[in-house]
């Protein structure tokens, strides 16, 4: 593992005294989003959740002008863009690295050109002129994995073995990466929990952490955060799965993720610094 995680304007360390798990908070500025429903998609409501996460202590926030859950239909350029460029623009100052997370190469452009810290892609990509879109920056890049797509991901995973799979997958997007001339010191994973994967194949693939970090030799950002993988367990509502997913985010953390992608921040946060001082 290397030493280091180039992310955009900040330098995590991945070694040493100086690493620790960061947290991102979700910031979904749509209209449909399987969880907080579209509650900050206006803009002052998303700012005012974004500002409420960084009270309670976020390194990340991770805005998303499309929801992914599933079933849910692609939105257009122009009103991804119109959702997430002033969220962008209003937060990047504000003490927290950004990330957006978009599939679309125009969306990265701008994105990139307005600052952020992070593209995170639930495509790996893999779309025309998405890697072309990320070169010549210096954000970190989220490779996650994906079967299927989101309208069709959860009708009927399969797989003859899925960490197998995964594994294999995110080899192939690293390798296509380094070979177009991007540092890799600016790479991560995710293994795409819920995107295209039953309950069992989300925790085979959680119970893999370690050996999914290893074998790709690239940090991992583990988004399991409020999922039916979180409800199958606790018998939960998507509302009353906080104590659950912060259960799942301390599970990836002890095998090695460096970033959990949560809803709930102060509670993550709050269970990692006594998850550290236990260490």
């Amino acid at each position: 593992m290397r030493s280091t995680f180039q992310f955009g304007r900040f330098n995590y360390p991945l070694q040493g005294a100086g690493r620790r798990p960061r947290v991102m908070g979700i910031l979904n500025v749509t209209p449909d989003s399987f969880s907080d429903g579209g509650n900050y998609q206006a803009l002052e409501f998303a700012l005012g959740h974004a500002e409420a996460m960084i009270e309670e202590g976020v390194d990340i926030i991770d805005i998303g002008g499309e929801s992914t859950r599933p079933g849910s239909p692609p939105v257009s350029l122009e009103d991804e863009l119109q959702r997430v460029m002033p969220v962008v623009y209003a937060l990047r100052d504000l003490g927290p690295a950004i990330s957006v997370d978009t599939y679309k190469p125009q969306v990265m452009r701008e994105a990139i050109i307005a600052g952020v810290d992070m593209i995170n892609d639930i495509n790996g990509f893999r779309a025309c002129g998405a890697i072309d879109a990320v070169r010549d920056s210096d954000c970190a890049l989220c490779i996650m994995h994906m079967q299927s797509d989101p309208q069709h991901m959860q009708l009927a995973p399969s797989y003859a073995d899925v960490v197998d799979e995964v594994v294999a997958f995110l080899r192939e997007r690293i390798d296509a990466l380094l070979e177009a001339g991007i540092d890799p010191r600016r790479l991560c994973i995710d293994p795409g929990f819920g995107f295209g994967k039953t309950v069992e194949h989300n925790y085979a693939l959680l119970k893999a952490t370690g050996r999914l970090i290893e074998e790709t030799g690239m940090p991992l950002l583990a988004g399991l955060s409020r999922k039916s993988m979180i409800g199958a367990v606790t018998g939960k509502p998507v509302e009353r799965r906080a104590a659950g997913s912060v259960g799942g985010a301390l599970a990836a953390v002890a095998q090695g993720a460096i970033i959990v992608r949560v809803h709930d921040v102060a509670d993550t946060v709050d269970a990692l610094k006594v998850w550290q001082a236990a260490q």
